[in-house]
């Protein structure tokens, strides 16, 4: 499964064009940083991993570019609960 990608956008979509999953995380902080603000998987995807994986690209980028991440989102704020590798990663909140 290929992941398609736009600014602040991970995305699946079937060949119709209906979105099967994403994650979205615009930035802040001046463009120096992102929050994932949603992630969403189509039920008929769900328990493959799927979100997970998104997750990973945003962590894999923040990596990459050097920016951090505020996992608002509730599933991508349990992936950084469970994943401690992900901590180099994650924007301190006030």
């Amino acid at each position: 499964m290929e992941f398609q990608h736009e600014d602040g956008r991970y995305f699946i979509t079937s060949p119709d064009g209906k979105l099967l999953a994403e994650v979205v995380y615009p930035r802040i902080d001046d463009g120096k940083n992102v929050v994932i603000e949603r992630t969403y998987v189509d039920p008929s995807l769900r328990g493959q991993g799927i979100a997970g994986k998104l997750v990973k690209l945003v962590v894999d980028e923040a990596r990459r570019d050097n920016f951090l991440i505020e996992p608002l989102c509730t599933f991508a704020a349990k992936e950084f609960q469970r994943r401690s590798e992900y901590a180099d990663v994650l924007r301190p909140t006030k």
